[in-house]
């Protein structure tokens, strides 16, 4: 198990072996080197714009309670009653200046502090003196234009420094906008039956993109007579930290700047204008992308964000080593339009959507791989070689993006399994 990662660049042959997909010790070392020591996404600050707002949210295995505080802070409280244990917040979302645990009836501002127990006269004066039968708040969550990230190691470097080089594509997300993003309403949740790094992997591929969806691309090329080839043609490039991303023109229309005959003649004339302003704010080339370019941006571990035809947020944790849970969030300009807003909506369900042309064969690809893995004492590698003898100009097409993921993964874990080898 200590050399699950081939990487030759003579031969340029770069290869994974098939059990980190199907071996229950490795995903327990995922979780204790990878979800506990990584900054992990929890959501956007505006899921809980005003004082009183909360989200349920499930995080690196641990249930936490993402609450905008009476005082104004966003805290990310660990969704445990210091009594017996049991789950303060029961409901989803809500407004609340007060949590009540259902069990014994512990009750705690919005700030964790405990100020209500049944039977009071049972407990010292100064029990709860220390602060330790407050509800705990998570040490370490920190925030880059509206992303908020916790990290459950005390020692963990910045988010700042962690993101790095993947700052400047998250900024050319959010600066679609004068205004910022918000998330709009519901998450989508599924679940595949697949292994976590399959997804990971599959976000940042724009390989599978025209075999996989070829569907959805003649529909494209159906609707814009003027659309002479369907092509995704890019650059993929890796940016440190196990983070990558992959930057392309696509046929489908955005409603940041780029129009589809498919859309009103009105949108046509408002996108021109939108371009306008956004050459003014930031100079043509700058403007270009934001309007024209595609972006799938791989957050190590595992954060997706695709500014695609839609903007969108993934995160997925694994509860086996072939099963995980996904959440998606939909995101766009604050004050956007209606009518930009609708464009937007329907572009996501055409697509990214639960039943969209995207999901659904991603979701059925990655089984078929993880269903496959059962051959994998005999057949031992997955090739993610694509594009190796142009590592510094990477194709979009290429695979540079999957190998960035899988150097940070071996460098977190190749250490501890070679220890873990060497103590049997």
């Amino acid at each position: 198990m200590n050399n699950l990662i081939q990487e030759n660049m003579e031969k340029s042959e770069f290869l994974v072996h098939r059990s980190v997909f199907t071996d229950r010790e490795v995903l327990a070392q995922e979780r204790a080197e990878i979800f506990n020591k990584c900054w992990l996404f929890i959501g956007h600050e505006t899921e809980v714009p005003t004082p009183g707002d909360y989200r349920r949210k499930k995080v690196g295995g641990r249930n936490l309670l993402l609450v905008h505080s009476q005082d104004g802070e966003i805290r990310a409280l660990y969704n445990t009653c210091p009594h017996r244990g049991a789950l303060v917040c029961r409901e989803n979302e809500g407004n609340s200046r007060v949590f009540r645990c259902f069990y014994h009836a512990w009750s705690f501002k919005n700030d964790g502090e405990l100020v209500g127990m049944p039977g009071k006269d049972g407990f010292p004066e100064d029990f709860n003196a220390e602060g330790t039968k407050n509800m705990k708040a998570v040490n370490r969550m920190e925030s880059y234009r509206g992303f908020l990230f916790v990290n459950f190691d005390d020692n963990a470097i910045s988010l700042d420094e962690y993101l790095g080089n993947a700052k400047e594509y998250i900024d050319l997300v959010v600066d679609q906008s004068e205004f910022g993003m918000e998330v709009l309403g519901g998450v989508q949740e599924y679940s595949v039956r697949a292994n976590w790094k399959l997804l990971a992997e599959n976000s940042v591929d724009l390989y599978h993109g025209m075999p996989t969806h070829k569907t959805y691309f003649d529909i494209k090329q159906s609707q814009d007579p003027d659309l002479k080839r369907v092509q995704l043609e890019g650059k993929g490039v890796e940016l440190g930290n196990g983070h990558a991303v992959i930057e392309y023109v696509a046929p489908w229309g955005r409603p940041v700047a780029q129009w589809t005959p498919i859309w009103d003649e009105n949108l046509k004339r408002d996108m021109e204008n939108m371009k306008a302003r956004l050459i003014e704010r930031y100079g043509e080339q700058r403007a270009e992308r934001i309007a024209n370019y595609n972006r799938n941006i791989l957050i190590f571990p595992n954060l997706v964000i695709n500014d695609i035809m839609a903007v969108t947020a993934r995160t997925f944790y694994p509860s086996s080593p072939g099963y995980m849970e996904v959440s998606g969030y939909a995101l766009a300009p604050k004050g956007e339009d209606e009518g930009h807003r609708l464009a937007r909506n329907n572009n996501f369900l055409e697509f990214l959507g639960p039943g969209g042309f995207a999901t659904p064969d991603d979701n059925e690809a990655l089984e078929l791989c993880q269903e496959a893995y059962n051959n994998n004492q005999e057949v031992e590698w997955n090739d993610i070689s694509k594009g190796m003898g142009r590592e510094d100009g990477a194709l979009a097409t290429d695979e540079l993006q999957m190998r960035s993921f899988w150097r940070q993964y071996n460098k977190i874990l190749k250490p501890v399994l070679q220890k873990e080898v060497a103590h049997k």
